[in-house]
């Protein structure tokens, strides 16, 4: 029993809810006793010599004596390996869309018995043992993974044994250059830079609020962005089973003179044993990871907002006294969120009758004042007959087995519960239509809570037991496979569902837990993150490194999940979720209240400006979503984005870029009023004062309460809402002899219609700055040139 077992049993004790989470605990260990395969005797085995080749589309196959290597590169440049006849697909991450292969790329002996394979953007090196090289198609060494290892049983299963044969572990072992530095793995509160050590691949509830140390959280992927001055390269091993991957960080010069790489080690207790790599700028890798796994939803303006959330609005008087503080005080606000506490007992997809007695009434109400309503859905179904959802999802045979076919019971917040299996597209169709009843609530988004999935247990893990029978499309599997992919699987039920119930408005949905791919459908948010100054690092943490991922949308718990700021903690929280995309205050109903004015006269001011400020950039933000959907590039970028060769930026982890224009510089540190910001290469603003700054390096810029340092690049142009909430354009001075320009993707509502972009270049001459719109013989918006002072 560990650390946190111990603190869970100790939490439960004499409570209902803490002896039937012992009783789920139990059960739990039980059905998997009975229904996993004994892991016995093992034997290694390695791919072999390379024995010949069979060219292909895009490639072909390596043969081995004890293994085979499938080797495609796809038309843009993305190459995909897999073993022992491991194909793209069924792939949760691609979605069903597997792209098509470059027809050019030629595969074709190597020296010493070896094979490669040739293209216009990369070159894979097959070594004879089964070691692939992934190199610039100038040669340049990219990384290497070193020939893969199974352990496989020795003996088949007994007879009549349920639960099948034991899964073949892997371990695949790789190497990058020396100064590289890894990123992603999903969402991880150290970093977002990755240190050495091991990181489990296993979406996990850390049972209550997390700080930078706990690992894994809610979201894992095996999706490795590494950067090195010889290029940057996405990795991603197509496999939802759990694994640990440990990285190494490499040494220049190290011992005798010579360079050690870096490593990284991912060991996998099953699935398949295959893999994309992207080469390229920060910029093209992301394009290519999201032409892979899809498109980012986008949002609905509003939901680039400010939200105010709280798991504790006891009725519909608490929601108005809330909304109406806003309102009084002339701060905007764009939605309001409702926790579990406004089911009737924590059931999914009803209401509290007597404490909400008309939630269409009161959405309504709210959307006059410009706020909507959005509602949490849990997947756990409180397992009661007469209940509408469960008796549906009984006749339709919904929910999750084990492998004596009966419904698998967990404990979560309604009581004894079942759960929806939405590797089954049947189930997902069935789930997607009870949106029905939110919508008819008046409800405007959904944010998808406990979707690990989580039942409470007193000891173990925290989860379904592993020898859940899923359907996983048709193929059938256990939870072993089903675990990480749930979230995303549900994310897609709600996604399509509400597509198919209002098919002319765009979803707004985002899921505390998913997988690759997870952006398709929506966004995520922090979780539980601690209050205190860590969780707010974390907070920063967590939104770079799932944009590295693909996931563009995110945002934390602003003032944390659990705890009760200090004003100047709340402020800067405030201020930094100010620049995320998803600008969301919440916390539990134990921790205090997260309103602006509760914090004193002074805050409320700094955190009033902070609001106008997001509303003012909105136009902006609407912007940096249409680029993300189009792109793949992340509306927060770490500082290095544009400058990866720059190692001091790589190194940089408590500042961001806010699209290409601007670079915030918020405040992590308790009392802090001046503090130290790293410059990319070029001249920055410091929007408040007007001063110019040269990078690359180093400047120290005031930081008072009333804000945080943000700067504008030179040359940039930035669509902000003017004082006639009119879109305008905020023009930065270009540097002597310099260009620059922006773009804007203007709000068309929130329907599917494409959106125009249009484009802006700005020139300085003979020190007068001037603005051309492509394709106009003037610019069509209002224009204000800001900057042009000598720099610093």
């Amino acid at each position: 029993m560990d650390a946190r077992d111990l603190r869970r049993l100790m939490g439960t004790v004499g409570t209902a809810r803490g002896l039937r989470s012992v009783r789920t605990a139990w059960r739990r260990r039980c059905a998997d006793a009975a229904g996993l395969p004994r892991q016995g005797a093992e034997r290694a085995r390695v791919p072999g010599a390379a024995l010949g080749a069979d060219p292909g589309p895009g490639g072909g196959v390596v043969r081995f004596a004890r293994s085979s290597l499938l080797v495609r590169v796809a038309a843009g440049g993305a190459v995909f390996c897999g073993w022992d006849g491991a194909g793209p697909e069924p792939s949760y991450a691609l979605g069903g869309s597997v792209p098509e292969v470059d027809e050019r790329a030629v595969l074709e002996p190597d020296k010493d018995g070896g094979w490669r394979v040739v293209s216009e953007r990369v070159l894979v090196v097959v070594g004879r043992h089964g070691s692939v090289e992934v190199r610039t198609p100038g040669g340049v060494l990219l990384r290497r993974d070193l020939p893969p290892r199974w352990w496989e049983p020795v003996a088949p299963p007994a007879p009549g044994d349920s639960a099948g044969p034991a899964a073949a572990r892997w371990t695949q072992r790789s190497e990058v250059p020396p100064d590289a530095r890894f990123f992603g793995l999903g969402g991880r509160a150290a970093g977002p830079r990755l240190r050495e050590g091991t990181y489990r691949l296993w979406n996990t509830d850390p049972g209550g609020a997390f700080e930078p140390e706990d690992d894994p959280l809610y979201i894992t992927m095996p999706v490795q962005l590494v950067v090195a001055d010889a290029g940057t390269h996405l990795a991603f091993h197509d496999n939802s089973w759990d694994g640990r991957v440990t990285l190494r960080e490499g040494e220049e010069g190290a011992g005798s003179g010579h360079d050690r790489p870096g490593r990284c080690e991912l060991r996998m207790d099953g699935g398949p044993l295959r893999s994309w790599v992207i080469v390229g700028t920060p910029a093209r890798v992301l394009h290519g990871w999201a032409a892979l796994t899809g498109a980012a939803a986008l949002p609905p303006a509003w939901a680039l907002g400010h939200h105010h959330a709280r798991w504790g609005f006891g009725s519909e008087a608490e929601v108005r006294r809330v909304v109406a503080g806003y309102v009084e005080r002339g701060l905007p606000l764009s939605a309001l969120h409702l926790d579990i506490d406004h089911y009737r007992g924590h059931r999914v997809f009803t209401v509290d009758r007597e404490r909400f007695p008309d939630l269409p009434g009161l959405a309504a109400e709210l959307r006059e004042l410009g706020v909507r309503l959005v509602s949490i859905v849990d997947p756990a179904v409180k397992a009661e007959p007469g209940l509408a959802v469960y008796d549906s999802g009984a006749e339709a045979g919904a929910f999750v087995r084990d492998g004596r076919g009966r419904a698998v019971r967990g404990e979560v917040w309604p009581g004894e519960s079942v759960f929806p299996d939405f590797t089954d597209p049947a189930v997902r169709a069935w789930w997607g239509g009870l949106y029905a009843e939110r919508l008819a609530q008046g409800f405007a988004g959904f944010w998808h809570d406990m979707n690990e999935p989580v039942s409470f247990v007193a000891f173990g893990e925290p989860t379904l037991p592993r020898s859940a029978r899923h359907a996983l499309e048709g193929r059938g599997g256990d939870h072993r496979e089903a675990h990480n992919v749930y979230a995303l699987a549900m994310a897609r039920a709600g996604f399509e569902g509400l597509r198919a119930l209002r098919p002319g408005e765009r979803p707004f949905l985002f899921s505390r837990s998913g997988w690759a791919g997870m952006q398709r459908y929506g966004g995520t948010w922090s979780g539980d993150v601690a209050t205190g100054w860590p969780g707010l690092r974390a907070s920063l943490a967590l939104v770079l490194g799932l944009g590295l991922c693909g996931v563009p949308y995110s945002g934390p718990d602003v003032g944390g999940f659990t705890g009760s700021p200090s004003p100047e903690l709340y402020l800067r929280w405030f201020q930094l979720g100010a620049y995320l995309p998803l600008f969301r205050t919440h916390a539990a109903y134990f921790a205090g209240r997260r309103e602006p004015w509760e914090f004193g006269a002074e805050v409320l001011e700094h955190a009033g400006a902070a609001l106008w400020e997001r509303e003012r950039l909105l136009p902006y933000f609407v912007t940096l979503s249409h680029l993300a959907r189009r792109t793949g590039a992340p509306y927060v970028r770490p500082v290095w984005w544009r400058s990866p060769e720059d190692r001091a930026l790589r190194d940089c982890e408590d500042a961001f870029l806010l699209g290409d224009s601007l670079l915030v510089a918020p405040v992590l540190e308790q009392g802090t009023d001046r503090r130290a910001v790293r410059l990319p290469r070029g001249r920055w603003y410091d929007t408040a004062t007007g001063r110019a700054h040269e990078g690359p390096g180093q400047v120290l810029l005031d930081a008072p309460l009333s804000r945080i340092p943000v700067l504008a690049r030179a040359g940039s142009v930035v669509p902000v809402k003017g004082a006639d909430g009119r879109v305008e354009l905020e023009v930065w001075a270009p540097a002597a002899g310099r260009t620059g320009g922006g773009v804007l993707i203007p709000d068309g509502g929130e329907g599917w219609e494409s959106a125009e972009v249009v484009r802006f270049t700005t020139r300085l001459r003979d020190g007068v700055v001037t603005v051309e719109q492509e394709g106009a013989r003037e610019v069509g918006y209002p224009v204000r040139v800001r900057g042009g002072e000598g720099a610093s």
